[in-house]
């Protein structure tokens, strides 16, 4: 994955688009750090077919969803009671 400066990404957009279509996934940095992936649509469309699903696809589906892992329950203490006046 070829790797874009913010500025030359936005000067040579059109080399920039070229080459993720004919190389795959661009990533563009923004000061350095990583900032985004400029993925081709057909390879954006897979990953997405590829997620978890959303909420309404869970409680539509007839069959139960064990796999999903659920979250921890926080760790939070109840309060003593208060002595009674």
């Amino acid at each position: 994955m070829q790797t874009w400066p913010i500025q030359d990404a936005k000067a040579r957009f059109s080399e920039f688009l070229e080459t993720c279509l004919a190389d795959g996934p661009q990533m563009v940095t923004k000061r350095g750090a990583e900032a985004a992936v400029l993925v081709p649509v057909d390879e954006w469309r897979r990953l997405k077919a590829a997620a978890r699903p959303s909420l309404k696809q869970l409680l539509l589906t007839d069959e139960a969803r064990t796999e999903l892992a659920l979250p921890q329950r926080g760790l939070a203490r109840r309060r003593a009671p208060s002595p009674a006046r």
